[in-house]
C-alpha cells in the first residue's frame, strides 16, 4: 500500500495527485467567486473529491462546509442557506432529492458517484444530469493551479445537531501557523497520529460529515498517512482490510464494536489483527463489557476519548484505565482543565453530578455561525460547555450522566436517561436503545424506551423487571416499544430525535 495514497474500492488516488487536483480546485472556486472566509458546501459520502475540495479551501482561506449526506431536503437547504454557500460539491446520486433546495446562484459541482459506493448504499445513479449542473472533472480541467501563499487557515465549519433548533455552525477564527501546529500536537496527543505519517495506514470507517471522522481523516492525508476508505461499515469487511492491508490506527465508534463482537468466533479468527497500534473511539457512550471483550481481543491498542465540535478532543482513556475506572471517559491532555459546576456556576466537589465546563489553551476560538448569542450563553470565565452533566472523581477522571438537554424532569425530580440506557444494554436478549422523555399530564414527562431486541421472546414486563434490580422504580420507563432497529446515523449515533418528535408532536412545550 502506497505511503501517502487513499484507496477506495478498486481505485487509487495518490498525495501527488490529489494535491495537483486541490490546486486546480482552489483555481476553480476562486474563478466561481469564493474567497477568503466564504463556504464551499461538501454534499458526499467519503471520496477523493472530500479531501481534495477541503484542501483546495484551506489554500483560499474559505470555510469548508459538510453536509449530513442523510438529511431532508429541508435540513441540507437550511444549512445551505445558513452558510451562504457559493459553491456545493456533491455525489450525483445525492442531488436529485435536494436539488430544488439549492439556493439560486449556488454553482453545483456534481461527483459522478463511485461504483463501490453505489453498490454499498444500493442507490442508482442518474445518468443525466440537470441542466448548469457541472462535473467535478470538467470543473477542475485545464484550470492553473493555485499558487499563491495560503491565508490563515479556516479550517472546516461543522453544523453541530443539536437537541433542539436548528443545527449550528461552529466558525472558527483563522489558524496562523502556530495555532496549526498546537493543534497538529493536540491531534497527535488524542487520536494517535504523529504529524509525520510516514508508516501510518489506517481505515475511514465513519461519515467525514461528523467532526471527529473529518478532523481524523484530513489530519491523516494532510500527515501524509496511507488510508483507505470503506465504503459503508460492514464488521467483516474491517476485518478483511485490517488483515490485507495491514492497518495501524482507526478511528472508530463504540456500534462498531459491538458489531464486531457479534460476529461468530470462526470468522473472527480468519483474520489477523496483530497490525493495530492504536485504535480511538468516541462519539458515544461504549458498553464497559464491549470494551473489555475488545481489549481482550485486540490487546491494549483501543483508546477513548471525550469532546466535541466546539472544543475538540479534551480527555482521553487508555485500556488499562478503562479497565480500572469502568465508565470514565478519562483524564483531560495536556493542558486542558475541566471544572463541573451547579446551576448557579459553582464549583461542585469530587463526585457530585454538575455541568461539564472545559477551558483549552490551545483551543482555536470560534462563534456559531450567525448566532454569536449561543457562543456567549456557552461560556463561564473562558470555560465552555458541551451541554454535558457528569462529575470528577478523587483523581481527576471524568465521567458522564448525560446531556443536559437529553435530561428529563418528572414531577420535579431529574433523570438521565444515559443510566437507563446503560442499564438497559446489559440485559440479555437487548441489542440497543433509547430511553427519552415523553409528554405526561401527571408528572410533565414520562420516560419511554425504545429497544432494538436479539431476543423476540422478551416482553415489556420482562424489561421493568431488569430494571428494577438496576435503577430507581421512578427510573424505570412507562412506555415500552419494541423496534427491529433503531434510526441511525452512518455513525452509529441513534437518531435519538426522531423517535422523540411524534410524542410532542402537536404539543406547545417541548419538555
Amino acid at each position: 500500500m502506497q505511503q501517502g495514497a487513499i484507496i477506495s474500492g478498486d481505485r487509487i488516488r495518490t498525495a501527488e495527485e490529489r494535491a495537483a487536483n486541490a490546486a486546480r480546485m482552489a483555481r476553480a472556486l476562486s474563478e466561481s467567486g469564493i474567497g477568503t472566509d466564504d463556504c464551499v458546501a461538501i454534499y458526499l459520502r467519503n471520496d477523493f473529491p472530500f479531501f481534495e475540495t477541503s484542501a483546495a479551501c484551506t489554500l483560499l482561506g474559505a470555510y469548508a462546509t459538510p453536509i449530513n449526506w442523510h438529511y431532508t431536503a429541508e435540513e441540507a437547504g437550511y444549512i445551505l442557506r445558513d452558510c451562504d454557500a457559493k459553491v456545493v460539491v456533491i455525489h450525483s446520486d445525492l442531488l436529485p432529492p435536494i436539488h430544488k433546495t439549492v439556493p439560486e446562484g449556488v454553482t453545483i459541482v456534481a461527483v459522478p458517484t463511485p461504483h463501490e459506493i453505489a453498490a454499498a448504499y444500493g442507490v442508482v445513479v442518474p445518468e443525466t444530469l440537470p441542466e448548469g449542473v457541472v462535473l467535478y472533472e470538467d470543473f477542475i480541467r485545464d484550470r492553473e493551479p493555485w499558487t499563491d501563499l495560503p491565508p490563515a487557515s479556516r479550517g472546516t465549519m461543522i453544523y453541530t445537531s443539536g437537541t433542539t433548533g436548528h443545527p449550528k455552525g461552529v466558525r472558527r477564527d483563522p489558524m496562523d501557523e502556530d495555532a496549526q501546529a498546537r493543534q497538529a500536537e493536540q491531534v497527535f496527543e488524542g487520536f494517535g497520529v504523529p504529524p509525520d505519517s510516514t508508516d501510518i495506514r489506517t481505515v475511514m470507517t465513519g461519515p467525514m460529515y461528523h467532526s471527529a471522522p473529518n478532523a481524523y481523516g484530513l489530519s491523516a492525508a494532510r500527515n501524509g498517512a496511507a488510508i483507505i476508505l470503506q465504503a459503508r461499515f460492514d464488521a467483516e469487511d474491517l476485518l478483511r482490510i485490517i488483515d490485507e492491508h495491514k492497518i495501524t490506527h482507526m478511528h472508530v465508534v463504540p456500534t462498531m464494536f459491538v458489531r464486531l463482537l457479534r460476529l461468530p468466533d470462526e470468522v473472527r479468527a480468519k483474520y489477523d489483527v496483530s497490525s493495530l497500534q492504536h485504535v480511538i473511539h468516541g462519539a458515544a457512550p461504549c458498553p464497559p463489557e464491549a470494551k473489555r471483550q475488545m481489549i481482550e481481543w485486540w490487546g491494549p491498542v483501543i483508546y477513548e476519548y471525550y469532546g466535541s465540535t466546539e472544543n475538540g478532543i479534551v480527555t482521553v482513556v487508555t485500556s488499562e484505565m478503562a479497565l480500572n475506572k469502568q465508565g470514565t471517559v478519562g483524564k483531560p491532555i495536556t493542558g486542558n482543565v475541566i471544572r463541573i459546576l451547579d446551576d448557579d456556576k459553582n464549583d461542585l466537589p469530587p463526585g457530585e453530578i454538575g455541568e461539564v465546563y472545559i477551558w483549552r489553551p490551545n483551543r482555536t476560538d470560534f462563534t456559531y455561525n450567525k448566532r454569536e448569542d449561543a457562543r456567549r450563553e456557552m461560556d463561564v470565565e473562558g470555560f465552555l460547555t458541551n451541554g454535558d452533566m457528569g462529575w470528577l472523581d478523587e483523581d481527576g477522571c471524568l465521567f458522564l450522566a448525560d446531556r443536559k438537554n437529553d435530561m428529563v424532569i418528572s414531577g420535579g425530580v431529574n433523570i438521565y436517561p444515559a443510566e437507563i440506557e446503560k442499564a438497559l444494554v446489559g440485559m440479555p436478549g437487548v441489542k440497543d436503545c433509547a430511553v427519552f422523555g415523553i409528554p405526561n399530564a401527571e408528572f410533565g414527562e414520562a420516560l419511554a424506551a425504545h429497544i432494538e431486541l436479539a431476543d423476540p421472546g422478551i416482553g415489556p414486563e420482562d424489561v421493568k423487571s431488569f430494571l428494577a434490580g438496576h435503577v430507581a422504580k421512578y427510573k424505570i420507563p412507562r412506555e415500552i416499544v419494541f423496534a427491529d432497529s433503531l434510526p441511525r446515523e452512518d455513525s452509529g449515533k441513534i437518531f435519538k430525535r426522531k423517535l422523540r418528535e411524534p410524542y410532542w408532536a402537536g404539543m406547545p412545550r417541548r419538555i
